[in-house]
């Protein structure tokens, strides 16, 4: 079985996230593929509704597979310009899934954590289940920080306040929590994800496409107008001796004692 299956049911192209046993963590080409799936959807006139979810139950998406940060500063390059273009990477495939013409939905059981959080948030409409988590708690694990177009995709959501809150705590949010912050559409209870998710794709297909696809756009293009630079951020933080030990520690499961630099 792949990493990430796409397969069409009628109007609906669904993006099934596939490594249970890595809480579905994302490795490149599982990013590459979700860019695919968004093309197949803007091509085929069939598709309505995109939808994303993950399997096993667990979690949506746990983040990016850790152990490709252990190959940044390798090559001759140095870790700050890998986490640049790491970060350039994801903005293109986040900004991808947000341009996709059809309504987009994540459906969210378990952790919905870091890339995650921001595939998540780069949909239109996201509905979760009770025991759902979501949160970027790279603070106390990683040491490393994120794109200027996904903090801007963040504050979108959820406002600076909430969203520095949310990073510099690295708290994990409820799914009670996002639902009343307004990032969760509807919550519904454990078990009952497939019942929720087909009302709301049985709503959105009974609705007017280019009204939805105006609304989307026109969103979209106020979040990134006037976005600034920020891979000065990106260079100096994944280029620190903190996001080395980070990313080490977290593979290796030991603790990370940070120095800020």
């Amino acid at each position: 079985m792949s990493d990430l299956e796409v397969t069409r049911d009628g109007a609906v192209l669904t993006v099934l996230f596939n490594r249970p046993a890595q809480r579905n963590a994302m490795t490149y080409a599982m990013y590459e593929g979700l860019a695919e799936a968004c093309e197949r959807a803007d091509e085929d006139d069939a598709v309505r509704v995109l939808v994303l979810r993950g399997a096993g139950g667990r979690a949506f998406v746990a983040g990016t597979d850790i152990s490709q940060f252990l190959e940044f500063g390798s090559g001759g390059s140095t870790s700050g310009e890998d986490g640049v273009a790491y970060e350039a990477r994801i903005e293109r495939v986040v900004n991808r899934l947000e341009d996709v013409g059809v309504p987009t939905v994540a459906a969210v059981e378990g952790a919905c954590v870091g890339g995650g959080l921001i595939l998540a948030a780069a949909c239109d409409l996201r509905v979760a289940t009770a025991s759902a988590r979501f949160g970027v708690p790279v603070a106390r694990t990683l040491g490393n920080c994120l794109s200027m177009n996904t903090y801007s995709l963040l504050v979108s959501h959820l406002g600076p306040a909430r969203t520095l809150d949310m990073l510099l705590r690295a708290r994990l949010l409820s799914a009670a929590d996002a639902a009343s912050a307004g990032f969760v559409g509807e919550v519904c209870a454990d078990g009952g994800l497939d019942a929720a998710l087909a009302a709301l794709v049985d709503t959105l297909l009974g609705h007017a496409p280019l009204s939805m696809r105006a609304a989307k756009q026109a969103v979209a293009r106020l979040r990134r107008a006037d976005l600034p630079d920020g891979d000065d951020l990106v260079r100096e933080v994944f280029g620190s001796a903190d996001f080395r030990a980070g990313v080490e520690a977290f593979v290796a499961r030991t603790p990370v004692s940070w120095t800020g630099r």
